[in-house]
């Protein structure tokens, strides 16, 4: 057996610190690499000892071979844990990890180069005897061929690229006049995204389900598999929920998909942590996809419901020793789901959001996991992925999980930044959800490509309003001299009256707040008048009465002029226009075009003088590997033009200035 003293996680963000907790709890040392831009990153203060990469940028550093196998050197690391992303499933990588003599904690370089390739992938598990979708994975690449496999495989059927995922170079085609222009866009993205044009064909199985069979294998010949996820709630091919069991999985199903997936490990010979995943049709049958040759994202749901450390699995696989269960010891305990929580906004077309983490909360409950890359203070960069939590919930049915879920997410918070906590809330409480019925067309169905903006409800702002009234209060008590507590909200003249005007989504709402004496008040948002009384205050949550309804509201009012604040279904940044300058009141009012994140402005499409339209595009931003529409907040005339097209530009920079109508 080899001994692992000191492991070297080349990744970040939340697969960072989640392996590190587990290796510190094996007693062995930790490494942490970083970028320029993750200098004070939450996995830099995890580890026991932290290398510099280089730049920001993922060629700089993450992407870097070379700098990681030298820090492991330099460390004295024996061993590399690779996450997932960035490195985790490049061949190249895990032989030079053997050349070096670093263990490396993954399978062999064979099977991630095989897996890697969808086409020698399928042919693979064809010759295996795993259930594959029909279609053309054939070295033939002419145009001509690729047309006429996909007419006789017959409508609808996938192009997809043959290297890489994440929906990039992949077309869904209904009609064969649209052939040529599918198969030329994705030749185009893929060789841009993985560097091979290389395409398959399959026949497309509409409205399926998306499960995943978890299978481990060590260095003995031992293969395994620990029950199956559902990953069937997905936006753009990528997972947004994800929970085990897989709500309509018989034992028989169970039994044939787990075969099929210790068969396709065992056919190129696998080691370690793997995932293989396939479509699950309305029929009950079921067709490969895909080998993830590394730990997934949704891996916690798995450990929830066998109460297995799959990392810890990992590490002892990678040790040579042989796997900690046989398959008859593995057994499945209740029910697990989890969400994961995005930087982006939703409301934008899931725009991916950067800047300062004012405010991450996540209430300690009974059967909640967080597995978290950022804490309170922390920035999200826009070099990286959008991800930035985990949050998972574990019950003895799949409605206790899902209603713990919700619990939590209700109860939490994650402030300065967009994010989709709300959406994720949405989607749990969708009928369709709670039922287990959802398959991997739900988001397209329900939601589209963005969510529409909810009007704010009243409760909310007024308790906005009181919570900046209750801060106020207090800083100008702390200021006074032998002031006694109970004279604050106190006049000889009566009641006092205090206003604020919120500006949300082009709606202006004026508030006006009443004291009728210490934490009791009266706030009328425009013509609708609430009743409030202060339960508790701390520095996050506020505990109020509403119109006898008692409820939290988890704030920050970090700028005197502004709150965010979250109830239990909507997280909104209110700015009272009253404390501002005309000048910044006009830019809270959606005058001002600003950087929604760090990146290389493309394109300034409008110049001073000409009349614009809100939602019309006035530029195009690149950032995170995307294009991104830089729309007007506002009907108006062009006042200035702050930035210039072709150069870099920070998050929060002011592009233009708009005169609103």
């Amino acid at each position: 057996m080899t001994s692992i003293t000191t492991l070297l996680v080349a990744n970040r963000g939340e697969i960072a610190v989640r392996v590190m907790r587990t290796a510190k709890a094996m007693g062995i040392r930790t490494v942490a690499v970083y970028s320029d831009a993750d200098a004070n990153a939450m996995h830099v203060r995890v580890a026991d000892m932290a290398v510099h990469m280089g730049g920001s940028a993922v060629g700089e550093s993450y992407l870097c071979a070379d700098k990681i196998l030298d820090a492991a050197r330099h460390t004295g690391a024996d061993a590399v844990h690779p996450g997932y992303g960035f490195l985790s499933e490049n061949a190249a990588f895990s032989a030079d990890c053997a050349k070096a003599g670093i263990i490396f904690v993954g399978p062999p370089n064979g099977a991630i180069d095989v897996m890697g390739d969808k086409a020698r992938a399928k042919r693979a598990m064809l010759l295996a005897g795993v259930p594959c979708v029909p279609g053309y994975q054939g070295d033939d690449q002419k145009l001509e061929t690729l047309i006429r496999e996909a007419n006789a495989i017959g409508m609808p059927v996938m192009v997809k690229a043959a290297a890489g995922g994440g929906g990039r170079g992949m077309r869904l085609v209904h009609n064969s006049d649209d052939l040529v222009s599918s198969i030329g866009l994705a030749q185009s993205e893929a060789q841009n995204a993985f560097g091979s044009s290389e395409l398959i064909i399959e026949k497309a199985i509409e409205r399926p389900r998306h499960v995943e069979m978890q299978v481990f294998a060590d260095k003995h010949g031992n293969v395994v598999h620990l029950g199956e996820r559902d990953c069937s709630i997905q936006r753009r091919h990528q997972k947004v929920v994800e929970e085990a069991p897989c709500p309509i999985m018989t034992p028989e199903l169970r039994d044939a998909m787990g075969h099929a997936a210790v068969e396709a490990a065992r056919a190129v010979d696998y080691v370690g942590a793997g995932t293989v995943e396939f479509l699950l049709d309305a029929a009950g049958d079921f067709y490969f996809l895909e080998m993830n040759t590394r730990l997934q994202v949704e891996h916690p749901v798995t450990e929830a419901i066998t109460g297995f450390d799959l990392v810890e699995w990992q590490l002892r696989v990678a040790r040579g020793e042989y796997l900690p269960a046989e398959q008859n010891d593995i057994e499945l305990f209740g029910h697990a789901i989890e969400v994961r929580l995005y930087a982006e906004d939703p409301v934008a077309g899931f725009l991916p959001s950067t800047g300062p983490v004012e405010l991450f909360y996540v209430p300690d409950l009974p059967g909640i996991r967080v597995d978290s890359g950022v804490e309170s203070g922390d920035e999200v960069s826009p070099f990286y992925d959008a991800m930035v939590a985990k949050i998972i919930a574990h019950g003895e049915t799949r409605e206790d999980a899902r209603l713990r879920l919700l619990q939590a997410l209700r109860g939490s918070a994650l402030l300065g930044l967009s994010n989709n906590r709300d959406f994720l809330i949405d989607v749990l409480g969708q009928p369709v959800f709670a039922d287990g019925e959802a398959t991997t067309a739900f988001i397209a169905d329900h939601y589209g490509d963005a969510i529409a903006a909810a009007a704010p409800a009243t409760q909310t702002l007024a308790a906005a309003a009181v919570i900046q009234h209750i801060l106020d209060q207090a800083q100008a008590d702390n200021m006074a001299l032998g002031v006694s507590d109970e004279l604050l909200d106190w006049s000889s003249t009566g009641g006092l009256t205090f206003t604020r005007q919120y500006h949300v989504d082009d709606e202006h709402y004026n508030v006006r707040l009443t004291a009728r004496g210490a934490g009791d008040y009266n706030v009328a948002v425009n013509d609708v008048s609430h009743t409030v009384y202060l339960g508790d205050i701390t520095d996050t949550i506020a505990t109020l009465c509403i119109d006898e309804s008692h409820g939290q509201y988890i704030y920050d009012s970090s700028a005197p002029e502004t709150v965010r604040i979250a109830d239990t279904a909507h997280t909104l940044t209110l700015t009272d226009l009253c404390r501002l300058s005309p000048e910044s009141a006009e830019e809270a009012a959606g005058g001002a075009v600003k950087a929604p994140m760090h990146g290389l402005l493309l394109a300034i499409e409008v110049k001073v003088g000409d009349t614009v339209a809100k939602g019309q595009r006035v530029g195009v931003l690149e950032a995170m590997k995307m294009q991104h529409e830089i729309l007007a907040g506002v009907d108006g005339t062009v006042e200035e033009v702050s930035a210039t097209a072709g150069l870099q530009i920070g998050a929060g920079d002011l592009i233009l200035m708009i005169v609103e109508d």
